[in-house]
């Protein structure tokens, strides 16, 4: 059987559109980057070398990490198509919610490891070979190790301090399947989603974090249900890969295919 590897990051649009996964994962096809896509980059870089330093045990200021957030921002890796955005505003909004981060989020964090990369995990009765960076991997007072996951958004943390969590379980549960590889120890506590706000004012921008339990129980389903990556693998391998005109990203902006899809007529 053929072994399709799939990124942890992507899993959530393959359910969202298929017929769009299929275009940018099995085919290729790219756009650049967003606005909203490389101001996250941008914290998580910034964020990762906060961390790292504080786990070395020589913890550095936001400041001093701040170069990180600020170099993603006008050197980025891939094309970013800001729109009527511009870098500038970016980066203010950037450094912003690193800082958040930095001073409301990461000092109440046990972290065991930062960015911690498996570069395969195959499934082979599936057929799938799973690939990933989980953010952050925290030990409790228990000593159960569990996932962090950053997210930044204009709808990451509610007004009332509650994360969004919904629609987030099938990720999740693929980056404590990795996070279990990478570490060689199996990933037992909840998961967290630390939420970050974007918004363009002081006030509008929070930072709290959200729980997700049961996320690898989605994935690997039960005997009387199929899990999220079983079904994956039948889409893959049967290629009946459809589209969802009612996706919120249905569009050009967000698909490389949508001027081209039969599933919007």
């Amino acid at each position: 059987m053929e072994i399709v590897a799939i990124r942890a990051s992507s899993l959530p649009e393959l359910f969202d559109c298929p017929a769009r996964w299929e275009a940018k994962h099995i085919r290729g096809r790219r756009l650049p980057r967003s606005t909203a896509a490389q101001l996250g980059t941008a914290v998580h870089a910034g964020a990762a070398v906060f961390d790292v330093q504080r786990i070395l045990g020589s913890p550095i200021t936001p400041d001093d990490a701040a170069g990180e957030v600020v170099d993603a921002i006008h050197h980025p890796k891939e094309d970013v198509d800001w729109g009527e955005d511009s870098p500038r505003e970016a980066e203010r909004i950037a450094l912003a919610l690193h800082g958040l981060y930095c001073r409301d989020i990461a000092p109440s964090k046990n972290y065991v490891a930062v960015e911690a990369e498996c570069e395969r995990l195959e499934i082979s009765d599936l057929g799938l070979a799973l690939t990933g960076t989980t953010d952050r991997i925290t030990i409790d007072a228990l000593g159960d190790l569990g996932i962090a996951d950053i997210k930044t958004s204009k709808a990451a943390v509610a007004a009332d301090g509650t994360v969004r969590t919904a629609g987030h379980a099938a990720q999740i549960g693929v980056y404590e399947l990795l996070a279990g590889a990478a570490i060689g120890r199996p990933i037992t506590a909840p998961a967290e989603i630390i939420g970050l706000q974007v918004a363009k004012t002081d006030r509008g921008r929070r930072a709290a974090v959200g729980i997700i339990t049961g996320a690898r129980e989605l994935l690997v389903g039960t005997e009387d249900q199929p899990g999220l990556l079983q079904i994956a693998a039948r889409m893959i391998r049967s290629g009946d890969f459809y589209g969802n005109p009612k996706s919120q990203t249905c569009n050009e902006k967000y698909c490389p295919v949508f001027n081209e899809c039969r599933w919007r007529r």
